[in-house]
């Protein structure tokens, strides 16, 4: 019963006069007790009342049951399994602008920058279930990898296929950002973010990166920066080796943080310098915090009625009682 909750639980008081009924019954059995009165047959009473004592009391233990029974199921006894689920009450649209330029296979990060991204960036993908991510390439020119989309298993295989050398070679920052803020421009949801990581300095592309951001402003979007590889010098390719590698060379690590610095003031968001796997993992993590989603947790419950198990087991009781009583124990009542 304690499972259980109660409709009409008012019916539960009626419980409570369970105790005189009980009284009732044993002050009626006391009454029609008989007594034998003589001293030869004292002996004979006493042991036949102590062995079938327990009978006498059985049909009436078996009707206040029942009777406790009904009195439950007129209360509506049900059972309620809770369960929630959540809605997305302030929308986020996120556009990730992922360099993929050659110098995005140094391994300052391990076991290079673009691996290191692409790792981290879906463990970001994952934890967002309910927003709607869009993926963007850039190296000298851009595309859309992936539109807006809230089916995240097409977004991180997308992501899992990026690749150096599907694109012309080069550093379009304006160009990747322009395209995503394309992506984003026409989106109806309540906060736009475009997450841009790179590892160089802006040299190709038609569109100015400043331009770029401007649009990014007009359209009210936030755009987060990240620099991506270490400070000093870093193991990098400078050429292929004829086997399908490369050529490796310690060159030093340039990175525009000015120009970074300015896209994401003028937007309302914030740079980001990734120097390991750790940090560009913690500068995720940062941004998740920074956009979290606001949701509303929905409950609704299922009720499963057990009205007709309580009746059932007081009918089956009071059945057995009527039972008892004009058969087995006809003889002792």
């Amino acid at each position: 019963m304690f499972d259980y909750e109660f409709q009409n639980p008012e019916f539960l008081w009626l419980l409570s006069l369970l105790p005189l009924l009980i009284f009732w019954y044993w002050w009626q059995g006391r009454k029609a007790q008989a007594e034998i009165i003589y001293p030869e047959a004292e002996f004979l009473a006493h042991q036949k009342a102590n062995r079938w004592a327990f009978l006498h009391r059985l049909p009436a233990f078996l009707r206040i049951l029942s009777i406790a029974l009904i009195i439950v199921a007129i209360a509506r006894p049900r059972s309620a399994e809770e369960n929630t689920r959540s809605r997305n009450t302030e929308g986020i649209d996120i556009v990730m602008a992922v360099d993929v330029s050659g110098t995005m296979l140094a391994q300052d990060l391990r076991p290079n920058r673009l691996e290191a991204t692409k790792d981290v960036a879906s463990e970001f993908i994952e934890g967002r279930p309910s927003d709607r991510i869009g993926l963007v390439v850039y190296a000298g020119e851009s595309y859309t990898q992936t539109p807006l989309t809230s089916d995240h298993k097409i977004l991180r295989n997308a992501l899992k296929d990026l690749e150096h050398g599907l694109i012309e070679d080069g550093t379009a920052i304006g160009m990747g950002l322009a395209t995503a803020v394309n992506r984003l421009k026409d989106s109806k949801a309540r906060s736009k973010v475009v997450i841009l990581l790179t590892d160089g300095e802006n040299n190709s592309g038609e569109i100015d990166p400043l331009t770029a951001a401007m649009l990014a402003q007009e359209f009210k979007i936030r755009v987060y920066t990240i620099g991506v590889g270490t400070k000093g010098m870093a193991r990098t390719p400078v050429g292929y080796d004829g086997r399908g590698g490369y050529f490796f060379k310690r060159l030093p690590v340039s990175i525009d943080e000015e120009l970074l610095q300015k896209i994401a003031n003028e937007t309302g968001g914030q740079y980001f310098r990734a120097t390991d796997n750790e940090k560009l993992s913690a500068i995720y993590q940062e941004i998740d915090q920074l956009e979290k989603t606001k949701l509303q947790e929905i409950k609704f419950y299922t009720y499963d009625e057990a009205f007709d198990l309580f009746a059932i087991w007081a009918l089956g009781l009071f059945a057995f009682e009527v039972l008892l009583r004009y058969t087995l124990l006809k003889n002792f009542l």
